[in-house]
Order: C-alpha cells, then structure tokens, then sequence
C-alpha cells in the first residue's frame, strides 16, 4: 500500500471514542474525522465528507502494508505498519478522563486525541501531517509555536493545541514533520480541543490523559458486563461496547450514527445527519443492552428518554432528539462538500424532528413492557411518558405518518405504524 490517495470504503474506518463524541481513523493511518466536544459539533477533520475538509495523517513515508486490531476489550486502536525497513504500531484512542473505571467512564472527557508510534523491527521513517479546517471545513486556522512547545492552531471557535515528540513545520494553516523510529523507541503525540474564547486555553488539567489510562478505563466498563454467556458471546460483549462508545455519557443518550451524510448508496441523495438519539433506535438499544448485561444503561436511557420529552400536556412526543435533550434540529445543507464519493447534499441536523413516526410509540412502549422485571421501579417523569405514548397511539393510529423510512414526498397509512401501535 502507497500512502493514502483517493477515496477510502467506509468499512476502512475504525472507531474511536471518548463517551462524548467520535473519531474515525484509516488504515492508512488518517484521522478524517473529528468533531470535538460532542457527537454532533462541528468537525475540525472531515476529510470523510471532502478532500479539503481537514485531516491528521501518521503513516510510514513509504510504501507499506497495515494491519489493525483493537486493543483488549477498548475502543483503542493499534495500527502495524510493515516497510522493507522495519515495522511499527501507531496506537490511537480518544482519551477517557484519567483514573474513571467501571460507570464513570465519559462522564467528563478530556477532548484529547493520543497517538504513539512504537518501533517493533528495523528503523522505518515516519511521516505525519496536521491539517485541521473548523466547522466543516470552512476555517483554515491560524498555526503557532507556544513558548511551552505546544503547537496551536486557532481558527473559529475551536483550538487545538498540540504536544508532540518531534518538531512540526508550519506552511499556512499546515504543519508536518518527517522522523524516524527504531525497534525500542516511542514518539507520541496529544491533540487537545478547547473553546477558543473560554479565557486561558493555555490551562490543562493537573492529570495527563494516556493510552495506557484508556485501555484500562474501556477494560473496567467490560468488566462489569460480562454476564451474557450465550452465543457469539465475543461479538455481543464487543457491539456492547461499540453501543457505549455512541452514548454520549452526559445524557446517557444513544446517537444512530458517529457521522453525518454518508449515503446509502454511493453518488445518491439519501445522506442524512445521524448524530442524534431516535426514540425508535433508543427503544431497541434499550434491549440489546439487557440482552448484553448492561441494566445501568438501559435505566439511564428511559430516563433520559423522558426528560428529553419534558412535560406532555399535549402528548405528542417528538421521534428523536439532541444529545442533551434538544428538540430543534432544524437541517441546513453544506454546499461546500462534496460528500463521501461525491455524494451530494451534504447535510446537518435532521427534519425529520418534526415528523410524525407512529411506529415509534409502539417501539417504546414494547421496550418497557419487555424489560419490566429487570428494570427499577420507573420514575414519575418516565411513568407520565409511558402513558403520554399509550393515549397518543390509541388517538391517532388511524392517521397517515412517515413511517420508520421517514419518507418526505408524503404521509402514507403504513401496516409498520398500525402493528406498532396495537402494540
């Protein structure tokens, strides 16, 4: 394999997270994207969605071969690369908050990506490029050398301040560098995000994040989620885990996607924001969690499903909402990308917050009715939505809706929506 070129298959990217938003990183060892703070912020790497959008690369400079796994049971990601000189891992992870186990894991996150490179055999030069572009690509930010060694790229309303190994040269709104490891020897990097316009960005906090720390962190949440002995035992402990890596802990909201607009079929229009929790989607997260141990988290998740709704005088329930309970997700398209494979439009947020999806009352109801003998004894607020959702379906089951396609041409009468209704 050549360094990167082109286009990469959406199954290349691996996943990363910190419990509050999401990284994707190729085989070829590309951060393409990133959207700091939360899941549904905008991207300072989003070369997934067009070629200028930014990125952060970190691969051999010549050719190679690459092979990836993660590490234990974490969403820590270890790249080797293998030269005709020698070979080297590239570890990467999003950083969890130091010393959080088991529960608290996300609850606050350092807004950190970690990336080491470790020589295993033969010297081999590396190279690494940093081309960060705010929201969305729009802002090329401003790059500079702090006193403290700390690179920092301002632009908009995000900073990033890197602390790395090796020395990077700027050119514009781009720096780089070439270096070489050998078998025994370690250079890391640390990207940290921060509001630009928060006061000091030069402060930190008195612990470091590290990879280490991570592993250790994502290794105690599986331990507390062991109970499912069944089969494909490996496979649902790891989907659990790629279930916790979507929630954004704060909330305890689960979002349907890591990204925005990627099509469901290349070159077509079908390219939707997914960085938001649906009722729908939460409902069946909801038992796919009890199925792989994790009753914590499917507790949180009614919860947050009712106080998302707030009060329901009129008992009509929206279909999905933001991470932190927004119900406004108004769509906007972004004209400037290209989209995934030239798959245009590029879109944020999601109209379909003010669709009427009837199945999705049924979707919740049957998830409460299924799990009530595992579940704790339900909350005020829950017990009011549960009702709110019952007399909404027994009211308007005979009414046209959008259904589970969230069609936008028009409303049809669709079986889906009546059989989830009877529910």
């Amino acid at each position: 394999m050549k360094p990167r070129s082109g286009r990469r298959k959406i199954d290349d990217y691996g996943f990363l997270s910190d419990c509050h938003t999401a990284a994707l990183v190729d085989s070829s060892g590309s951060i393409d994207w990133w959207c700091p703070s939360r899941f549904d912020a905008a991207s300072v790497f989003g070369r997934l969605l067009g070629p200028d959008a930014g990125h952060w690369s970190l691969h051999p400079a010549g050719e190679f071969t690459s092979t990836r796994q993660y590490v234990g049971v974490s969403l820590v990601l270890r790249t080797t690369f293998v030269t005709a000189d020698g070979e080297v891992d590239v570890t990467d992870a999003l950083a969890l908050e130091p010393g959080a186990r088991g529960h608290d894991i996300g609850r606050r996150a350092p807004h950190t990506l970690l990336r080491r490179v470790e020589g295993r055999r033969g010297a081999v030069a590396m190279t690494t490029e940093l081309a960060p572009r705010m929201e969305y690509g729009l802002t090329s930010p401003h790059l500079t050398d702090g006193p403290d060694g700390v690179l920092r790229a301002r632009g908009g309303p995000v900073t990033l301040s890197l602390s790395a190994d090796v020395v990077l040269t700027r050119h514009r709104a781009t720096a780089s560098a070439t270096f070489t490891v050998g078998a025994g020897e370690t250079v890391e990097f640390r990207l940290r995000a921060s509001p630009s316009f928060s006061g000091d960005d030069t402060a930190s906090d008195s612990t470091t994040p590290s990879l280490d720390d991570t592993v250790a962190g994502w290794e105690s949440w599986s331990a507390l989620h062991q109970g499912y002995e069944g089969r494909y035992r490996d496979e649902v402990r790891r989907s659990a885990l790629v279930l916790q890596g979507l929630t954004y802990k704060p909330s305890g909201a689960v979002v349907a996607a890591a990204t925005t607009s990627l099509p469901e079929e290349i070159g077509g229009e079908l390219n939707f924001d997914y960085r938001f929790a649906w009722l729908r989607d939460l409902s069946l997260t909801i038992r796919s969690l009890w199925i792989a141990a994790c009753p914590d988290e499917a507790d949180q998740l009614f919860r947050w499903i009712a106080e998302a709704a707030g009060q329901l005088g009129d008992e009509r329930v929206q279909v999905m909402y933001g991470v932190a309970g927004e119900r406004d997700l108004t769509e906007h398209t972004l004209s400037h990308l290209s989209g995934f494979g030239d798959s245009r439009p590029v879109r944020i947020g999601n109209d379909a917050w003010d669709q009427s999806q009837l199945d999705v009352l049924g979707e919740v109801l049957d998830a409460a009715h299924q799990l009530r003998d595992q579940l704790d004894e339900l909350s005020e607020p829950t017990q009011a939505l549960l009702v709110a959702l019952a007399n909404r379906a027994a009211t308007t089951w005979r009414e046209p809706d959008a259904g589970m396609w969230e069609a936008r041409d028009q409303l049809r009468q669709y079986v889906s929506s009546k059989v989830l209704c009877w529910v």
